[in-house]
């Protein structure tokens, strides 16, 4: 269960990274609001996942899975630029989330 909590978290954190764009500084009313749901639902999830799984563990996945998530939605949903060497470090990113997974205890 802690990592379902874990990828419901990192889910959760790729939305309000990127719903950070849209709240345009906290003043739109209800990007804002959504966002702080977000923020507020992404650590709680975390604080779950981090009841069984080791915290080095359970953070550096969620702030991995953040870090992809967020990196592909700003290219697919701002344009954002996305170079070879970009999506070659992300793949390399995803090797360690990957390897962090697999030698996780529980």
């Amino acid at each position: 269960m802690a990592w379902i909590f874990l990828f419901l978290a990192g889910l959760l954190e790729v939305a309000w990274s990127l719903g950070l764009k849209y709240t345009e500084g906290f003043t739109r009313f209800w990007p804002s609001i959504l966002t702080i749901l977000a923020i507020i639902a992404s650590m709680g999830f975390l604080a779950q996942a981090t009841r069984t799984l080791p915290v080095g563990t359970a953070y550096a996945i969620w702030v991995g899975v953040g870090i992809v998530g967020a990196t592909l939605g700003g290219a697919w949903l701002f344009d954002e630029p996305m170079p070879p060497a970009r999506i070659f470090f992300l793949g390399l990113l995803l090797v360690a989330i990957l390897g962090l997974k697999m030698t996780a205890s529980p």
